[in-house]
């Protein structure tokens, strides 16, 4: 199901729920790649993969929503390497970001023990965080 307008602007009610919660550039984002990918491809589960891809060029998974990163590119080891790598993935946490800023992100989700963390821990914390900040959404 395509999941934006004739205008370029992501349809109300399509999209997924951290996706929908966030701005409207990253929905437009999301949307805009997942239409084309749908057209290229023909299959909603790829076009799904490769919209979020795209999303995690420009935007980071913070709690219940994506934020604009600082610097666009790839958010993690998996993205870098494309289809045939077989690391895991980051979530949507920008793994490539400093630690310090992924300490700010750990400290607006307010992670526990965040100041002795490695890079790593920051990393698996956040995910952890964004996790249980959505099944907390979800109700």
């Amino acid at each position: 199901m395509p999941k934006s307008g004739r205008k370029g602007r992501a349809r109300a009610g399509t999209l997924p729920k951290p996706v929908a919660r966030s701005g409207k550039k990253a929905q437009r984002t999301f949307a805009k790649a997942h239409d084309a990918a749908l057209a290229q491809y023909g299959d909603e589960e790829r076009a799904h993969r490769v919209a979020y891809a795209a999303l995690k060029h420009s935007f980071e998974k913070v709690g219940k929503r994506w934020e604009p990163k600082a610097k666009r590119g790839p958010s993690d080891p998996q993205a870098e390497g494309g289809k045939d790598t077989d690391r895991p993935t980051a979530g949507g946490v920008d793994a490539n970001a400093s630690k310090a800023h992924l300490y700010d992100v750990a400290k607006r989700l307010d992670v526990p023990g965040r100041s002795t963390m490695s890079k790593a821990e920051l990393v698996e914390a956040i995910q952890k965080a964004n996790r249980k900040a959505d099944a907390a959404a979800r109700g």
